[in-house]
């Protein structure tokens, strides 16, 4: 009689506080990474490092759930937020499953690829593992308008691939380079991460193509078509409690002043070529 009695008390509670129901938290990683300007804010380690630490401290969660949409951008910050992802996880003794949605690709998927399963929708575009950088040369129209660049440095190679200087061999070469050993860098995590599971020949792989889920699934990139709700009532039952949390925000819901804030106050033109470079980064995926 007691125990019923009980029973009938923890019905009273809210879903997430009754030990006989499963409990995913869920954590949003949503859109470019580390593009970050005070009307576009990028993904960073800083912006969602609260929100894991939360989701992974939930006492009795069946696992954590992360809900993936991202061309990439910065890879420092796609490998910073993988690897605080898999820090906790082994931290807390969670498993990890990642749900893509418009996209997991580039940083993105690094980031997704931290998961011990990735589950992407049907028309989810996932893969891109490659390395690029992108530019804009301003050399010919500030010499067309008139304008002398006026640049002092101490050190030989400090300025290189200046947008307002014509483009040199050897600085091109530096820049490749580096990139090769970015691509090594995510070739091996990937590698790591999804182990005998990949299929398909590496140099397909690893080129930077992407594919929709289907394939992606056929090359061992993911685990599984589907989403969230669906998915995560499958494993823990239909009565599985779906938890979002949310990044902390200040008082009145508004975003803490910062130095960005106050340094954008005349800063137009690098948001307008950060906002056109974010547009660019969500095209080439048709989005």
């Amino acid at each position: 009689m007691a125990r019923s009695f009980l029973y009938g008390l923890t019905r009273l509670l809210p879903r997430r506080f009754r030990r006989h129901a499963a409990l995913v938290p869920v954590v949003r990683l949503t859109g470019i990474i580390g593009y970050t300007t005070p009307l576009m804010p990028g993904m960073t380690l800083a912006s969602v490092a609260r929100a894991l630490e939360r989701a992974f401290s939930i006492k009795h969660a069946k696992a954590v759930a992360l809900v993936i949409n991202s061309p990439g951008g910065s890879a420092a910050q796609s490998h910073l937020i993988h690897t605080r992802i898999r820090a906790l996880a082994a931290e807390h003794k969670r498993p990890v499953i990642a749900f893509v949605e418009d996209v997991a690709a580039s940083g993105g998927y690094m980031i997704a690829s931290a998961a011990d399963e990735i589950v992407a929708d049907a028309s989810s575009i996932v893969g891109s593992i490659g390395v690029v950088s992108t530019s804009f040369g301003f050399d010919r129209l500030i010499e067309r308008i008139g304008i002398e660049r006026r640049v002092h440095a101490a050190g030989e190679r400090k300025v290189i691939l200046d947008p307002f200087q014509p483009e040199k061999r050897e600085d091109v070469a530096r820049l490749k380079a580096l990139q090769k050993d970015i691509h090594e860098l995510f070739i091996s995590l990937v590698k790591a991460r999804r182990g005998k599971k990949l299929k398909g020949p590496e140099k397909a792989l690893f080129s930077g193509e992407f594919w929709l889920a289907g394939k992606a699934l056929e090359l061992g990139l993911v685990d599984q078509i589907g989403e969230l709700r669906g998915s995560l009532r499958e494993r823990f039952g239909d009565k599985v409690t779906i938890q979002l949390i949310s990044p902390p925000a200040s008082w009145f819901g508004r975003r803490a002043p910062g130095i960005a804030t106050e340094a954008a106050q005349g800063d137009w033109a690098a948001t307008l070529i950060s906002a056109i470079e974010a547009r660019a980064l969500w095209a080439r995926y048709g989005l």
